[in-house]
């Protein structure tokens, strides 16, 4: 259930006044929203959590650019 959530903004499982919630909802909107990336979770409860970032090697303008070209 938590790891579903886990990109919204604001949602935290920290105590009150120990996290905004906002760390990974800005991560995502950064790698997948305007760079085109993803990110993957593996995470094991009371073990802890794994992310891979990953990037196109062209930012998106630079592609649509580069195909108006040809």
């Amino acid at each position: 259930a938590v790891r579903a959530r886990i990109f919204e903004p604001f949602y935290t499982t920290q105590a009150v006044g120990k996290g905004t919630g906002l760390g990974l909802s800005v991560a995502f909107d950064i790698v997948e929203k305007k760079h085109g990336g993803r990110i993957e979770v593996d995470s094991t409860v009371d073990r802890g959590s794994s992310f891979q970032v990953f990037l196109p090697r062209q930012p998106r303008a630079a592609l649509a650019f580069t195909e108006g070209q040809k």
